[in-house]
């Protein structure tokens, strides 16, 4: 089992900045794909950014490259989203995700633990 659990997240004005945060527990080291996915009223849950935590390596969806950074923080088992140049339609829920599959997946089924989310809101 996996717990995680995300803050970070509120209200900001367009090209605002936000810095997302996961901690996470228990069997991380089973699950080393890790990933931020978000999901807009009446959208399905994207993938926005994943991560290898065995090498660092990162992946990310088109929509966020160049703006949004994954990174982590092994000492302190936690996951990152930076978040830079928010646009009103970056607004959703953001949920941190693990697995073992395939971490460079952007598919929401290809991950097994989710976090409760929290609420990001870009207002124009």
């Amino acid at each position: 089992q996996v717990q995680l659990v995300e803050s970070g997240g509120g209200s900001v004005q367009a090209g605002g900045s936000l810095r997302l945060s996961c901690a996470a527990s228990g069997y991380t080291q089973y699950n080393p794909c890790m990933g931020w996915f978000r999901q807009a009223p009446g959208k399905e849950r994207e993938g926005v950014a994943t991560l290898i935590t065995h090498f660092g390596a990162t992946f990310y969806a088109d929509s966020i490259k160049g703006r949004f950074t994954i990174s982590q923080d092994n000492a302190k088992n936690t996951l990152y989203l930076q978040m830079n140049s928010l646009k009103p339609e970056d607004t959703a829920v953001y949920y941190c995700a693990a697995g073992r599959k395939s971490c460079s997946s952007m598919t929401a089924s290809d991950y097994n633990y989710w976090g409760q989310g929290t609420q990001v809101t870009v207002s124009s």
